[in-house]
C-alpha cells in the first residue's frame, strides 16, 4: 500500500490510505424547492459539524446565479466566506469543490488560497474545475470552448506561484519573469489541488498533475473501475498514491432500517444502510465523501446529531499535522 503525500494539515487529516472520512457541503440546509438557500444559522451549523467531528466542510464557486441550472450554492464568494469561517473554526478542513478556474485570474486564486491556508494554519484543500455552466462565460467575456486550455494554463500558474520569485510564460495569463513574487506562500508544503471530474483534460494529465481527484457518484461497480484506473495511472507517474473523493446527497431518515430510495445523486436512507454503503465505498477505494443535505427532509440539527452519534464513529480518523 502506497502512502499519500503529506501536504498540509487539512489534506493529511482528511485523506488516509484505505480509510474513509466524511465531510459536509455548505449550505447546511434544505433548499430543495428553491435554487437559492436562505443561509440562516449557517455559522452555527458550521461550528456544529466541527464540534461533531466531521472532517471537512465544502464550499462551491458559483459566480453567477443561473436559475436553469437549479443551484446557487452558498451564494457568498468562496474565498471571502472561507476567510470568515477560518477565523471562527479551529480544526475542520476548509474545502472548495470547486473553483471554476477559467473564470478567475490564477494569481488571485493563488493569493487567496495561500492567504486562507496561512490564516487557518494549513486547513485549506482547493478543488479546481473547468466550469460547466455555459451561461457564466459570456458575462466575463471568456470563450467557453477554450476552457480546457485555460484550465491547464491557470493550474500551472497556481503551482508556479507557490515558488519563490516564479518564472512562467503563459499565453493567457501573462509572464512571471522571476523579478516579482506572489505572497503569501502556503502554510504547509503547498496548496493541495484536487481536480474535479475531467476538467476537459485527459485522465493521464489529471493523474500526473493533481494531488487528488473529485469525481461524481456512480454505482459501486462503475466507481470501483474508475478508482482502479486512476490509481493505476498514478502509480506509473508518482511516488505517492493520491486520494479519491466524491459527493453524495443524503436524506437521512429517523428509521435506521429505512431501505435506500434513489434521489438526485444519492439516497433517502436509514443510518444502518448508510453505514453499509459507506463501508462499500471504503472497500472500493473512496477516501472521502462530501455529504450534501440539500434534500434532507428532517430537521438539519437532528440529522447532523444522528450522523455524529450513529455513523461517524464507524469512520473515525485521528487528526495529525
Amino acid at each position: 500500500m502506497k502512502e499519500f503525500e503529506l501536504i498540509n494539515r487539512a489534506f493529511n487529516s482528511v485523506f488516509r490510505p484505505d480509510r474513509l472520512s466524511i465531510g459536509i457541503v455548505v449550505p447546511i440546509e434544505n433548499y430543495a424547492q428553491n435554487s437559492v438557500p436562505n443561509m440562516k444559522f449557517h455559522l452555527e451549523r458550521v461550528q456544529l459539524i466541527e464540534q461533531f467531528g466531521f472532517k471537512a466542510l465544502w464550499l462551491r464557486d458559483v459566480p453567477f446565479h443561473v436559475p436553469s441550472f437549479g443551484d446557487a450554492g452558498q451564494t457568498y464568494d468562496p474565498f471571502t466566506y472561507l476567510g470568515y469561517l477560518a477565523g471562527l473554526t479551529s480544526d475542520i478542513a476548509l474545502g472548495v469543490a470547486s473553483i471554476a478556474l477559467p473564470l478567475r485570474h490564477p494569481v488571485h486564486v493563488a493569493k487567496s488560497a495561500a492567504t486562507i491556508d496561512q490564516l487557518s494554519g494549513g486547513r485549506l484543500i482547493l478543488g479546481l474545475a473547468s466550469g460547466d455552466r455555459f451561461e457564466e462565460y459570456p458575462g466575463l467575456g471568456i470563450d467557453f470552448e477554450n476552457r480546457g486550455k485555460l484550465f491547464r494554463d491557470a493550474f500551472t500558474y497556481i503551482r508556479k506561484a507557490q515558488n519563490d520569485f516564479p518564472v512562467l510564460e503563459s499565453s493567457h495569463y501573462g509572464i512571471l519573469n522571476g523579478q516579482v513574487d506572489v505572497l503569501p506562500k502556503p502554510f504547509g508544503k503547498k496548496i493541495p489541488l484536487l481536480i474535479t471530474g475531467h476538467s476537459r483534460q485527459s485522465i493521464e494529465w489529471n493523474a500526473e498533475n493533481g494531488d487528488g481527484w473529485m469525481y461524481y457518484p456512480r454505482n459501486l461497480n462503475q466507481q470501483q473501475d474508475t478508482i482502479m484506473s486512476w490509481r493505476k495511472l498514478v502509480s506509473k507517474v508518482q511516488q505517492y498514491d493520491k486520494p479519491f473523493m466524491q459527493p453524495l446527497y443524503i436524506d437521512l431518515q429517523d428509521d435506521d432500517d429505512f431501505l435506500p430510495q434513489a434521489i438526485h445523486l444519492g439516497f433517502r436512507i436509514g443510518a444502518k444502510h448508510l453505514i453499509d454503503f459507506f463501508y462499500h465505498l471504503k472497500e472500493i477505494g473512496v477516501n472521502h465523501v462530501a455529504v450534501n443535505l440539500r434534500f434532507n427532509s428532517n430537521k438539519i440539527e437532528k440529522s447532523l446529531e444522528d450522523f455524529a452519534n450513529k455513523i461517524l464513529p464507524h469512520f473515525h480518523i485521528n487528526n495529525y499535522s
